[in-house]
């Protein structure tokens, strides 16, 4: 293993730590909301409002980080979403109320926009073809790590809320445990603010910049002076015919010659999407909890979903510049569809009936006269249970009961649904999750990659705000199981579109690929 590719790896690993700050901030929610929904007394929609407002300002940051990008630079955009991540951070955890920890989400949502957008583009601006595929994949594989510990943290501060140990105690982790959970980004974040002193300004953007002896310069650390100079001279010969052109890059985005790229890019985002993975990222303990295992168990098996993440992730960093985009896309949304087929199957088969037996275990006395209403009655949807949970008790204290009655009253096969989930989850971490990000840093032109990218970005991240938003709305209106199967028939639309029209990209450089693909 030689030099140049040691710092190829190094560089874009600290470049890809922004990705582990996005997936720890969009995923740490998963373990707050149901402490914030009692706290702050949350309807359905202000529950999906307090996770999705990140995505909203983020989708706004992708809109803008690609065109600052050409201006400011790449780097110089990673450093303000640091400081973003951090001030967000110590923000969020000492919100008094609702509004200010929504203000706060939608701080860090700019540094989680700029950095998922600028990343990647950077990484494939420094990497030689022949391991794009993997340097790029870094980032995801981050992002998977960042969710990871999101929820292995959520899991560590609930069982310290629990604890006797004068320490826990003293640091009050069970009374601000959710406080905790949205702090501890603080870490990361000033860890990635320092790393970026050691990342150089990208080679490509210098350039650009007109700056063609800085621009080898940097390049040289990544791959031989003959291959850096020729890769730079291709750059700014490309940038001479295009300083010609009268036509602005905004423009020239939507022009005849750019839209079969166009079209891939945002097929590839929305349906990495709609399928509904960040519906499991940032709600995996409630909709383990609609299963009936309980709440501690539910965050468990938030830890192995994350495990998960990360070991298909892993398998696709190995094998993208193997097997190429196209096999591993197509695999992975074909198990999409069959996994979120099953969890459909899987929640519709369940039934939920409170017996005397179920009330007494519950040791709640207030609880079980109103619930006596409805003792011994089997209902055959979450819908019309929860309903009738509603009309006993009350919405009030169906949010703070809900998941001890539902472990109470349903009959189900708590595997099957697990089985589902981490398969889903598999499939996702070995497809969209790292080629979609691959793809949009090889499919456009140099000239308007950044403003290619953030319009591709922009979509997919509106696509991801709507789905998160609903979410808990569907479950409540639609139930599990037809909730699950919409996803499923979109990966199922997605798979036949993936087959007709995604094209392979592997083993070719930036300026080959839109030879290729821009007529």
């Amino acid at each position: 293993m030689n030099r140049k590719y040691l710092n190829t790896v190094l560089i874009a690993l600290i470049v890809a730590l922004g990705g582990l700050l996005m997936g720890f901030d969009a995923s740490v929610i998963s373990g707050v909301v149901g402490f914030i929904e009692t706290e702050f007394h949350l309807s359905k929609l202000e529950l999906g409002w307090s996770v999705s407002s990140l995505t909203l300002t983020a989708t706004i940051a992708m809109l803008a980080a690609g065109p600052l990008s050409d201006r400011l630079g790449r780097k110089k955009i990673l450093t303000y979403a640091a400081i973003l991540y951090s001030v967000s951070a110590i923000g969020s955890a000492f919100s008094p109320d609702f509004i200010t920890l929504v203000l706060f989400r939608m701080l860090g949502g700019l540094g989680v926009g700029a950095s998922l957008i600028i990343a990647p583009m950077y990484i494939a601006e420094i990497s030689p073809p022949e391991i794009r595929g993997r340097m790029v994949s870094f980032n995801q594989l981050n992002i998977v790590v960042g969710i990871s510990l999101a929820f292995f943290t959520n899991y560590i501060i609930l069982q310290l809320g629990k604890s006797d140990a004068a320490w826990a105690q003293s640091l009050k982790f069970d009374e601000y445990n959710w406080r905790w959970m949205l702090g501890l980004e603080t870490l990361p974040a000033v860890l990635y603010f320092f790393g970026l002193f050691l990342v150089p300004k990208s080679p490509r953007w210098l350039v650009m910049k007109g700056r063609f002896d800085e621009g080898v310069a940097v390049m040289k650390r990544f791959s031989s002076e003959e291959q850096a100079v020729k890769d730079m001279q291709i750059v700014q010969e490309r940038m001479a015919l295009e300083s010609k052109s009268d036509k602005t890059p905004v423009r020239e985005l939507f022009m005849p010659a750019m839209r079969m790229v166009l079209t891939v890019g945002i097929m590839v985002a929305i349906l990495q999407q709609i399928t509904g993975i960040n519906s499991v990222f940032f709600y995996a303990p409630m909709i383990f909890e609609q299963s009936g295992i309980g709440t501690d168990a539910s965050f468990v098996q938030a830890i192995l979903v994350g495990l998960v993440n990360l070991v298909f992730t892993v398998l696709a960093i190995l094998f993208i510049d193997k097997l190429g985009r196209k096999p591993l896309l197509t695999v992975g949304v074909a198990g999409i569809t069959v996994c979120m087929l099953l969890l459909a199957y899987g929640f519709n088969s369940a039934t939920y009936r409170l017996t005397e037996e179920s009330l007494t275990a519950l040791g709640n006395s207030e609880l079980s006269e109103p619930l006596s209403k409805i003792k011994d009655i089997t209902y055959d949807s979450d819908v019309s249970f929860k309903d009738a949970l509603r009309s006993a008790i009350g919405d009030e204290q169906l949010k703070i009961h809900e998941s001890e009655l539902i472990k109470a009253a349903i009959s189900s096969n708590p595997m099957l649904i697990l089985f589902g989930i981490l398969g889903f989850v598999a499939s996702f971490a070995f497809s969209l999750g790292p080629v979609m990000w691959v793809l949009f840093s090889e499919l456009f032109p140099n000239r308007i990659r950044g403003l290619a990218i953030s319009f591709v970005g922009l979509i997919n991240s509106a696509v991801s705000f709507l789905v998160q938003l609903t979410f808990p709305w569907e479950l409540v209106k639609f139930g599990n199981a037809a909730t699950f199967l919409i996803y499923g028939l979109f990966a199922l639309a997605g798979l036949i579109l993936i087959i007709r029209m995604v094209p392979e990209t592997k083993g070719k450089s930036l300026e080959e690929l839109e030879a290729i693909m821009v007529k």
